[in-house]
């Protein structure tokens, strides 16, 4: 009898212990970038507050790619391998070429812009074919950037003629290139070499790239985003959508209290990052110009006849997807 009673009280401890585990959950949260970083900041926010309601779920973060190279990310976050990630949803647009259209030249002219397009049926759109890839957005965001040139500023398609340009994303490539500069493809990381050697007279990255490479030592003029930009990239957080929907209600619900705090974090903390680049380049002594609504329409124009002309051509559907984006005021 005693050891019939002890097996089952047995069985009884491995049942409760196999209910406490589905219970608790770790998850797993992958990002490219170091712990300063905002998008690191935005993670955070997400798992401080899941942590805070008690829930039994729990989120560590993996930053500085220490967990998977920064384009290998879309793969096991749609296979369950990976929980969450932050990444810049072009990456995968070798997977799903509609991801493209996240990083086109025109498409958002500024962050509340930007704000309003993650809310319109355009992403509602992007994000049926994530769903079919098993991956669901948490946090919706836009990081803008500018141009920069070493004799002259850049604000209209003439003001890039005859120059070497480096362009963040092949879409800018393409429309730069119809409007007539020269491309030279790098890292960001290599801008500033390339401009102190002469390989390049302007750039194109984002605000916080041209503060953290010191780009104003080597340039004449800065053309941050303001109340136009052309340049803005979609870097959302992402989860693998089984996983979520394993959770139990108060996991979920956990989970999208934190992203909305984050969301609303991540769009005041990208206008500020705009801000902050201007004061580095007006304390270098650094020209900055403006680009004005007409400049925009200008470049949307040549965009239209390459960039564009080629995401349709390329991608099923992708009309109706531009469409969509383009409606949006």
């Amino acid at each position: 009898m005693l050891k019939k009673y002890t097996l089952g009280t047995l069985a009884a401890a491995a049942t409760a212990l196999t209910l406490g585990a589905a219970q608790a959950a770790e998850l797993k949260l992958s990002h490219q970038w170091s712990t300063s970083d905002v998008r690191h900041k935005v993670a955070e926010i997400v798992a401080k507050e899941v942590a805070a309601a008690n829930v039994d779920l729990d989120i560590k973060i993996y930053p500085s790619k220490s967990l998977f190279k920064p384009r290998e990310q879309y793969t096991p976050l749609t296979r369950g391998r990976l929980d969450m990630a932050v990444l810049p949803l072009s990456y995968a647009g070798g997977q799903q070429p509609a991801y493209n259209l996240t990083l086109m030249p025109g498409l958002v002219k500024n962050h509340d812009h930007g704000a309003r397009l993650a809310a319109s049926p355009f992403m509602k759109k992007l994000e049926e074919i994530m769903a079919g890839d098993d991956v669901i957005v948490l946090v919706h965001g836009y990081l803008a950037g500018g141009f920069s040139g070493k004799e002259g500023c850049i604000t209209s398609p003439d003001d890039v003629k005859g120059l070497q340009t480096r362009a963040a994303g092949k879409a800018f490539e393409q429309m730069l290139a119809a409007a007539g500069a020269s491309i030279t493809s790098m890292p960001s990381s290599e801008i500033y070499s390339a401009m102190q050697t002469g390989v390049l007279d302007a750039a194109n990255t984002s605000s916080s790239s041209f503060v953290s490479y010191r780009l104003y030592e080597q340039v004449k003029c800065y053309t941050p985003a303001g109340d136009v930009a052309l340049w803005f990239m979609y870097q959302p957080l992402l989860m693998n959508k089984s996983t979520f929907d394993g959770l139990s209600a108060e996991q979920q619900a956990a989970l999208r209290a934190g992203a909305a705090k984050a969301e609303a974090f991540y769009l005041e903390e990208a206008k500020k990052a705009d801000a902050a680049s201007v004061e580095a380049f007006k304390k270098a002594g650094v020209e900055i110009a403006s680009m004005s609504e007409a400049d925009f329409a200008a470049w949307r124009d040549i965009a239209k006849g390459s960039s564009y002309k080629a995401f349709v051509e390329q991608t099923p559907g992708g009309q109706e997807l531009l469409d969509l984006a383009l409606t949006v005021e």
